[in-house]
């Protein structure tokens, strides 16, 4: 070690009662964020984990900090499932299983969606390396099914993950699971009825007359008549009051920024 060094010494695990309760308080939170998403209360959490709202506190410093955990968790599994995969016989069929599945266990979870709708809106930012992992993840999925001859050639890993998001939202207002969900993958497959589509336009590209907020940088539409808008909703111009005013309030889900749960 250089002489000017100064050591550092690593965290100190956590004991195994510790541990027991951390793994209980996500547990609890899993199954109330699926069921009610990010309005159920910390307490109700504390009380299905066993534990008391204090011992919750010590683990996770608010409550979004545990909902980025267990959505951290639940991507992180979507991504290890598809790395599993990537060698799997059958790239075409197993890249639609895989996409239906995450759709439909997307569904399920209330606060995953919640989530997932606020992201839709560009008023939420995932982790970027949860995020960079999952598209890898699936790309590699998407390129095998190509490769086989299963998917269409001009699709790319942004069609898809635009289409997941279209798959989630058509699903919680149907009422027959799956069904619109296959309609959508249909439309992935090779064939010679199968729509041109139109080319993308590059990344970098913006509209000349966009604006963004001022608050989350979200783009703003243009305003039709009037003064042109200053926030994308009604969250960020709440937020924008806080500021300005001191006053607190608690973080709403569209607040959220997810990152790997240390």
């Amino acid at each position: 070690m250089p002489r000017n060094a100064t050591p550092t010494t690593p965290p100190a695990p956590l004991r195994s009662d510790a541990r027991r309760n951390r793994q209980s308080i996500l547990q609890a939170a899993r199954s109330a964020f699926e069921e009610e998403g990010l309005g159920v209360p910390l307490g109700e959490i504390a009380r299905r984990a066993g534990v008391g709202a204090g011992t919750v506190y010590r683990h996770f410093p608010s409550k979004d900090a545990l909902f980025r955990a267990t959505v951290v968790d639940r991507v992180r599994l979507f991504t290890d499932t598809a790395r599993e995969l990537a060698d799997a016989e059958d790239p075409g069929k197993v890249f639609f299983r895989y996409l239906a599945s995450v759709v439909r266990l997307s569904a399920r979870n209330k606060g995953l969606c919640d989530a997932l709708e606020a992201g839709a809106e560009g008023r939420f930012t995932p982790s970027p390396a949860v995020e960079r992992d999952f598209r890898e993840a699936l790309d590699t999925l998407l390129t095998r099914a190509q490769q086989a001859g299963a998917v269409r050639k001009d699709v790319s890993i942004d069609d898809v993950m635009a289409l997941l998001l279209g798959c989630l939202a058509m699903e919680q207002r149907g009422n027959a699971p799956g069904r619109l969900t296959a309609l959508v993958c249909d439309g992935l497959r090779p064939g010679r009825n199968v729509t041109k589509l139109p080319p993308r336009p590059p990344r970098a590209q913006k509209r000349r007359d966009e604006t963004r907020c001022a608050v989350c940088g979200g783009p703003l539409a243009p305003a039709r008549t009037g003064r042109p808008a200053r926030y994308c909703g009604a969250l960020c111009r709440q937020k924008a009051y806080r500021s300005r005013t001191g006053s607190k309030a608690s973080v709403s889900a569209s607040e959220v920024v997810l990152e790997p749960e240390v």
